[in-house]
């Protein structure tokens, strides 16, 4: 369901229409403002810049941890693939040794 939160971000009033709970949206506004904040201290620019590269610097993060989160993946992938590997090779070693028990000597 749909609700409605105001925020403050950088000294500027923001209703939000969202699905997330409230609390959620405020710490999401909460860390755009001090972002917006440092970019405007650090680099003395207005509001409307200090949003463009606060935005730039949020997308950059997010793909890099997303290129992170594939890496893992992939590791995870590999290692399940080897896991596998190797419980079908155990499998069958217990098959063969079950096997030559049996066998007469």
């Amino acid at each position: 369901m749909k609700s409605k939160v105001t925020v403050n971000i950088a000294g500027s009033p923001y209703t939000l229409v969202t699905t997330e709970d409230s609390a959620y949206v405020e710490e999401v506004a909460a860390q755009v403002g001090q972002m917006m904040t440092a970019v405007m201290q650090q680099s003395r620019v207005s509001a409307l810049d200090a949003a463009v590269l606060t935005a730039v610097n949020a997308v950059d993060s997010a793909l890099k941890e997303q290129q992170v989160s594939e890496s893992l993946r992939a590791q995870l992938k590999d290692e399940l693939e080897e896991m596998t590997k190797v419980k079908n090779e155990l499998a069958e070693a217990r098959r063969e040794i079950k096997r030559l028990k049996k066998s007469p000597k």
